[in-house]
C-alpha cells in the first residue's frame, strides 16, 4: 500500500471574512469569519483524510498558535510529523464577496539551517519506496529557492515517488535539475513564468506541459480554473494528452480547490487509475471541496457521483 507524505514549510491558517461587497478604501462590516488549519500540503492531507486514505503531514509549524492544525491532524486522523519551532504560523486572509475570493498572504517562520535539517531528518525517516511525497506550496525566509530540488533528489534517492506543486523560482529550480519529480501540477499562470511565454490558448499549454513530459516528468497537470485542467502522462509513443472539465457547480468557497485537485491525483495514483479516471476523480475532489468551505471534501459516495459526470476528451498528438 501506498503510504502519503505531504510537506508543507510555509502553512498558513486561512482567515476567510465573508463581506456583503469589497470596496476599497471603505470600512467593511463582516458577515463571517472563520479560520482553518491551511498550507498547500495541509489541504491535500485533509482532503486525502477526507477520502479515507491514511497520510502523514510534515512541516514546520508555530507553537504559538498551532491548536488549529492539532485539531485538525486529530479529526482526520493526520499523522503530524511536523516540526514545531517557537512563533506563530502566519495567518492568511481569504476576503470573499460575490465578486470572487481576494487573498492576502502574510510572510511566514523565517526558517533556520537547524529547523531545515530537522525537516530533513523527519523526511528520510518517513520516505521510503512505498512512499508518495507531495511538496507542495511557496518557500518561506530561509529556504533556497532550490530546496524542493534537493528534496526531490533525496527522496527519489530513498525510492519515493515526488509530486510538485510549487511556483515560480523554487518550481524552475526542480524543472532545471537531472533528477526530476515524477508529477507537476502547475496552474497557467505558473507554466507561463516557467515556459517564458504567454500561453492562451489550450493548445500552447498543452505543448508547453508536453515538453516537460517529454523532458522526463511522467505526470503533468495544469489546473485551469474554470476551464479544467489538462493532464498529459505516459513516455514516447504512449504519451496522451486529456482535458478534463466538471460540470457548473454551486460554489461555497474556492479556497484550497487546487489543493483538492492534487489530493484528488494522488488518490488517482494511489489507486494505480489510469490517465483518464485519474483525471475524472482529480476534478472530482476539486469540484467536491467547492461545496465546502476550507479545505474539505464531501462524502465519498457524492465524489464519486461528481466524478461520473466529469467531460473527459483525449487531445490529439
Amino acid at each position: 500500500m501506498t503510504r502519503v507524505l505531504t510537506l508543507t514549510l510555509n502553512p498558513a491558517i486561512d482567515r476567510t471574512i465573508t463581506l456583503d461587497r469589497l470596496e476599497p478604501g471603505q470600512v467593511h462590516r463582516a458577515r463571517a469569519v472563520r479560520d482553518d488549519a491551511g498550507g498547500k500540503g495541509v489541504n491535500v492531507a485533509s482532503c486525502l483524510a477526507d477520502w479515507g486514505l491514511p497520510v502523514a503531514a510534515a512541516g514546520v509549524l508555530g507553537a504559538g498558535n498551532a491548536a488549529a492544525f492539532e485539531a485538525l491532524f486529530s479529526a482526520k486522523g493526520i499523522a503530524d510529523r511536523c516540526v514545531w519551532i517557537p512563533g506563530e504560523t502566519r495567518t492568511n486572509l481569504k476576503l470573499v464577496d460575490p465578486a470572487g475570493t481576494t487573498d492576502v498572504n502574510l510572510p511566514g517562520l523565517a526558517l533556520d539551517p537547524a529547523t531545515l535539517r530537522a525537516v530533513r531528518t523527519v523526511l528520510a525517516e518517513a520516505a521510503g519506496p512505498d512512499t508518495l511525497a507531495v511538496l507542495a506550496g511557496s518557500l518561506p525566509e530561509g529556504a533556497a529557492p532550490d530546496l524542493y530540488a534537493e528534496l526531490t533528489a533525496d527522496l527519489k534517492a530513498r525510492g519515493a515517488r515526488v509530486l510538485l506543486d510549487a511556483s515560480g523560482p523554487a518550481l524552475a529550480a526542480a524543472l532545471a535539475e537531472k533528477i526530476l519529480p515524477d508529477a507537476v501540477k502547475p496552474n497557467r499562470h505558473e507554466l507561463e513564468e516557467w515556459a517564458g511565454r504567454p500561453l492562451p490558448g489550450l493548445a500552447d499549454v498543452v505543448e508547453a506541459a508536453r515538453g516537460l513530459n517529454r523532458r522526463g516528468i511522467a505526470l503533468v497537470v495544469v489546473s485551469l480554473g474554470a476551464e479544467g485542467a489538462v493532464f498529459v502522462g505516459g513516455q514516447g509513443p504512449g504519451q496522451e494528452a486529456l482535458h478534463a472539465l466538471a460540470p457548473a457547480i454551486s460554489v461555497a468557497s474556492t479556497v484550497g480547490a487546487g489543493d483538492a485537485l492534487v489530493a484528488g491525483l494522488v488518490a488517482g495514483l494511489c489507486a494505480d487509475l489510469s490517465l483518464d479516471h485519474a483525471a475524472r476523480l482529480a476534478l472530482a475532489f476539486a469540484a467536491g471541496k467547492l461545496t465546502r468551505a476550507g479545505a474539505h471534501l464531501p462524502g465519498r459516495r457524492q465524489v464519486e457521483a461528481i466524478a461520473e459526470t466529469i467531460e473527459v476528451r483525449a487531445l490529439p498528438a
